[in-house]
């Protein structure tokens, strides 16, 4: 059933990056005043909004009523829903019972005259629960809400209210004026991320900010000019070695502690678990000061964990949780062994199931987010499920099978894909090629946009890195080989074959596009290969490539010849201008190309 999603001028989807700086709210905040001196006219300074509502979305979430499916009473259920679907991530009923149910609620609200609130109500109250009820349900609309919303509207014409929208508050529009109301709305808010632990403010000031969001976020430059990668030869595969030690050595020099990586604030969990998971790449022995550092720092991680068994410092729990457990569970350290099962148990409890009012049908079912969003993608549900098999979880698990359905509908592939979605008079569906894109019927690659039998369609473009991701999650999920969706992943990975960028950004006009996570893509190519216990790939041409010798040859290329680093020169998006998260992806590949 094609599930509609209307336009929404008020938010619009921006790309996840696949980590964030760990930035708490009194930085965040000073960050954002003003710092001119009294006399001087403060400048418009832009913010991404979209991080710092998530928490507040999660907070209201938390409010349902699971039996009924309601917030409370009719106004704070119709805000709580508008302000979800009005936010930056735009929900809607497919992304979960927390949204479906709602507006399940919501309808059956209604009255036969078609007013919202019973008949003894006052008449202003009425026509203004009735005004929200509709200006709520135009998120929504479908064949089930249709009848209702049109008769809410003709009750209100009835009552000489043409617009229902005027119900809601007008909000800044002068951009300097908004920032600085979003300042002050984020420096009153709690602890548990709600407005005095009222779900109608926090749902009435998560609408606010989401009204600032598209007038605030930071405007994208234009693309960057993008230099073609250095010429390899299979030669340089033969100093594997020696590029592994001075990536380490390159590493050590930028701990803010023992053990420890960040940024002048302080040490940062998720890159210091992935620079310990990358240094685990040095052969044994390793020299001293690898080997302390990876002590010093594996326990340092080990002590931030929760009591809900996660590991994090406050935001990106999936992330850093899973790339802990792969740092943790390559020391072999006994010591560990209840950190790592505890911190499994945290991510299994993550996924978007029955526990969360998930069913099989639902769009986001058997995904896992950054842990406060909810909404899952390929990307996180990678991290997740390497994370699982490397703390020992068997594959008879049910979080594989209820992973495989989620990697289904990413996967461009029509007979195991079932996703479609209506979104702005245009069918979002899958393709055929067999590759994938970043959540089901969305790709950072955008879309194809064709017509099929009179309708416009969009097909999520399939792209490198997470065709790779979606490769390797079915194999860890228990896949065989020969399975028709692994085969057309396989497919696609041959016919698209690269070391040069990731693949799949052909349409993009920014020039810097297929370069943008290209260090994420060399490491999810080498562990998925591994995985796969090909030694060969074929590509469009037939030509064979024996890809743990090219990939390697490919990484050692690309490191600087004055600190032994690596960094994206082309894209530093995602961080990988970054040194220490670049170094961090490339010892790691180069640990994958490894023959065990």
């Amino acid at each position: 059933m094609l599930v509609p999603s209307p336009p929404d001028p008020m938010s619009a989807s921006a790309p996840l990056s696949l980590l964030h700086p760990i930035f708490p709210l009194a930085l965040f905040l000073l960050a954002l005043l003003p710092t001119q001196a009294s006399n001087q006219a403060p400048t418009t300074q832009e913010l991404d909004l979209k991080e710092a509502i998530d928490p507040s979305i999660r907070w209201m979430r938390g409010q349902q009523n699971r039996e009924t499916g309601s917030y409370g009473d009719l106004e704070t259920t119709t805000w709580v829903l508008h302000a979800m679907a009005s936010s930056p991530r735009k929900y809607r009923r497919t992304d979960g019972s927390f949204v479906r149910e709602g507006v399940r609620w919501l309808v059956e609200q209604q009255e036969e005259d078609g007013a919202y609130g019973a008949v003894g109500l006052p008449s202003d109250q009425r026509l203004r629960n009735t005004s929200l009820a509709t200006v709520t349900l135009y998120h929504f609309l479908d064949e089930t809400t249709i009848p209702g919303y049109s008769k809410a509207l003709m009750f209100l014409a009835s009552r000489g209210v043409d617009n229902p929208h005027g119900v809601l508050p007008t909000y800044k529009q002068d951009k300097e004026q908004a920032r600085k109301r979003a300042v002050r709305l984020l420096a009153a808010r709690e602890a548990d991320f709600s407005w005095q632990g009222s779900l109608k403010v926090t749902a009435q000031h998560v609408a606010e900010l989401s009204a600032y969001y598209n007038l605030l976020k930071p405007t994208a430059g234009p693309g960057r000019d993008a230099q073609a990668l250095p010429r390899w030869s299979p030669k340089d595969a033969e100093r594997t070695d020696q590029a592994i030690a001075r990536g380490a050595s390159y590493l050590l020099s930028q701990q803010v502690e023992p053990g420890q990586w960040g940024s002048p604030r302080g040490a940062d969990a998720g890159i210091s678990a992935m620079v310990l998971g990358a240094l685990a790449a040095v052969p044994e022995p390793r020299p001293k000061d690898v080997q302390e550092s990876l002590a010093t720092g594996l326990k340092w991680l080990a002590s931030l964990q929760h009591e809900d068994g996660s590991i994090h410092q406050g935001q990106l729990a999936n992330y850093v949780t899973s790339a802990s457990i792969m740092a943790l569970s390559r020391s072999s350290d006994p010591q560990f062994t209840p950190v790592i099962e505890r911190a499994r148990s945290y991510i299994v409890q993550l996924q978007a199931d029955e526990g969360e009012g998930y069913s099989a049908g639902d769009r986001y079912y058997g995904g896992i987010g950054y842990g406060g969003d909810e909404r899952p993608d390929l990307s996180n549900l990678q991290m997740a499920l390497d994370a699982l098999s490397a703390s020992g979880l068997k594959q008879d698990h049910e979080a594989y099978a209820r992973a495989i359905k989620f990697l289904e509908r990413c996967q461009n592939r029509s007979e195991s894909n079932d996703i479609q979605i209506l979104e702005e008079g245009v069918i979002i569906q899958s393709g055929e090629d067999g590759g994938a894109g970043y959540a089901p019927g969305s790709s950072k690659a955008e879309y194809e946009i064709t017509t099929r039998d009179g309708k416009r369609v969009k097909v999520p473009r399939s792209y490198g890195s997470m065709t790779y991701a979606l490769f390797k999650c079915y194999l860890l999920a228990g896949l065989d080989r020969e399975d028709p969706r692994v085969q057309a992943a396989w497919h696609w990975l041959g016919q698209h074959w690269t070391l040069d960028q990731n693949p799949g950004f052909e349409a993009s006009r920014d020039p810097s596009a297929a370069y943008q996570g290209l260090f994420y893509y060399y490491q999810g190519m080498a562990r998925a290969l591994a995985l796969s216990g090909n030694e060969e790939i074929t590509d469009a041409e037939g030509v064979v490539h024996p890809w743990r010798t090219e990939l390697s040859a490919r990484i050692v290329t690309l490191q600087s010849r004055i600190d032994g680093s690596w960094v994206n020169q082309n894209a530093p998006r995602w961080w990988e201008g970054n040194p220490v998260l670049a170094t961090s992806y490339a010892l790691s590949t180069l640990d994958a190309c490894r023959v065990r």
